[in-house]
């Protein structure tokens, strides 16, 4: 989701990749300069991606104005993890840890075009492994970009930016020593993440909440979250069509190229214009998937992630919720049998202290959520919708030009 990347490596046979990132991504609209966090550049190695995260602050709580540090994508999950399991954060939307980098699709791509090159023409070949190449650099952009995008939401949010472990993690100049869970860790994750949604599923059926607006949050959230899922999926369709288009385009380009190597007569020229044409048009394709790609598809997908994170919110609200009822239940039984009702008081007054705050906060995030949404997402349909016309235009130009070049020669 982010725009201004630099060019990267021109070969995808390289062992390392790098990437610049002169500018801020756009997913966050920025306001305060105090704290501004910035991936500078990125390096992409076998099995892992180095990210040179760059911070400028004027935050008394840093011991430098201007840090650089190099993270690796296992300690930006444990970052996110932290947020996750800190109690006082409950009552906040934890933005969701970026997707792990996965580049295996581009190199089996890769792959099987080097055992197809025998059954290719030499041209053909190379322009296929240049339209690899381009998918590669595009999903490396978007894995720098979602990294970007999670250090900017806690940089701009008015409690996680004064967080000791995320201060730690821009400053500490040495490696965080973060390693990946194993396959105990991996399975009890699994079971903790099954129990907290089955946990999530009974108590939004069986917890009778007074509250309407958290109530229409609720109902929202879940159909918005369907919506996103199926729109996503179909954006990613529409954009794999552009991309099927474009590898047509090759094809029928190298074998224009080739009829026109073997009739030099008065169709070589036409054939070798209509073959230009159309690996122009390729390229032009090729464009189009890719800002599909990166305004629609990826707007679609982070956010298929940012409603879960609400609604996350909100089972920790009802949990909350819950606790504080039986708070009160457990009240009533101690004053009911003049036991420990002191104790019992103080817990009663605690848990509802406690789920007051996280209502107030919770509705401040969600409206924030809110207010995020709407901007991000009509920024980046204008912005699809412009480029789109863009694209357009300069299809029938294409055409247009080669229409009259053709006619021209007759």
């Amino acid at each position: 989701m982010m725009d201004g990347l630099d060019d990267g490596p021109e070969l995808l046979t390289e062992d390392n990749r790098k990437a610049s990132v002169p500018g801020r991504s756009e997913t966050v609209d920025l306001t305060d300069n105090s704290l501004v966090v910035d991936i500078a550049d990125a390096l992409s190695e076998k099995d892992k991606v180095k990210f040179t995260v760059h911070t400028k602050t004027t935050l008394p709580d840093f011991k430098s104005s201007e840090m650089h540090v190099v993270r690796q994508h296992e300690e930006f999950v444990w970052l996110q993890d932290r947020f996750e399991e800190n109690e006082d954060y409950a009552a906040y939307i934890i933005p969701p840890a970026p997707p792990k980098p996965d580049f295996e699709a581009s190199r089996e791509k890769l792959l099987k075009l080097g055992e197809g090159e025998g059954t290719m023409t030499k041209e053909e070949f190379t322009k296929m492994k240049q339209e690899l190449e381009a998918e590669y650099l595009a999903t490396f952009k978007k894995t720098v970009a979602m990294h970007e995008v999670f250090l900017c939401r806690l940089a701009n949010h008015p409690v996680f930016r004064n967080d000791h472990k995320f201060r730690v993690f821009l400053e500490y100049d040495q490696d965080l020593c973060v390693r990946g869970k194993n396959k105990m860790e991996f399975l009890g994750g699994l079971v903790r993440s099954f129990s907290n949604s089955t946990d999530g599923f009974v108590l939004s059926t069986t917890q009778k909440d007074d509250d309407k607006f958290f109530e229409q949050q609720k109902n929202f959230l879940v159909d918005y979250h369907y919506h996103l899922k199926d729109a996503t999926a179909k954006a990613d369709r529409m954009t794999k069509k552009h991309k099927d288009v474009a590898d047509c385009y090759i094809k029928i380009s190298s074998g224009l190229i080739m009829l026109s190597i073997i009739d030099k007569g008065p169709l070589e020229k036409f054939l070798t214009k209509v073959a230009d044409t159309l690996e122009k048009a390729r390229n032009l394709e090729g464009r189009v998937a890719s800002d599909e790609d990166l305004k629609l598809s990826d707007t679609l997908r982070y956010y298929m992630r940012d409603s879960m994170a609400a609604k996350k919110l909100l089972y920790r609200r009802l949990r909350c919720l819950a606790n504080y009822e039986n708070a009160n239940k457990n009240l009533e039984k101690a004053r009911t049998k003049n036991k420990d009702v002191q104790a019992a008081e103080q817990a009663q007054i605690q848990a509802c202290e406690k789920f007051e705050q996280m209502s107030q906060k919770g509705k401040e995030e969600l409206s924030d959520f809110r207010a995020r949404r709407v901007a991000l997402f009509r920024k980046n349909l204008v912005d699809l919708a412009e480029l789109e016309l863009k694209h357009a235009k300069a299809q029938v130009q294409l055409f247009k030009s080669c229409l009259a070049v053709l006619k021209d020669e007759q």
